[in-house]
């Protein structure tokens, strides 16, 4: 058996642990947004099949999590600040009401 250079075993770990670094904030990316399209221009990819790995990674880690959402609507400062300061998140504006929404 080969022995490896101890500087060759140091960057192959050094990869190993950016690619590891590199899934997991791509499949965060993609559970936070739910955005396939956002996470292929985020990394950069020209196919969205290149994608999918992020999509996989992310239903496998996150299955047994809960989809549905608290929604509420808001129309004042006061309002929005309250539920963001409560764990809220912004989703979409119209007709000058605010939707924010907060996992169950």
């Amino acid at each position: 058996m080969k022995k490896l250079s101890r500087s060759g075993c140091k960057t192959a770990i050094a990869r190993n642990r950016l690619y590891t670094l590199w899934h997991w904030k791509a499949s965060m990316l993609y559970h936070e947004t739910k955005d396939p399209h956002y996470v292929k221009q985020f990394l950069g990819h020209k196919s969205l099949m290149s994608t999918e790995v992020y999509i996989n990674i992310e239903r496998a880690v996150f299955e047994s999590k809960n989809d549905s959402f608290t929604v509420k609507i808001a129309q004042t400062p006061e309002e929005i600040q309250q539920l963001l300061e409560t764990g809220f998140e912004y989703v979409l504006q119209k007709d000058n009401l605010i939707f924010l929404r907060e996992r169950k």
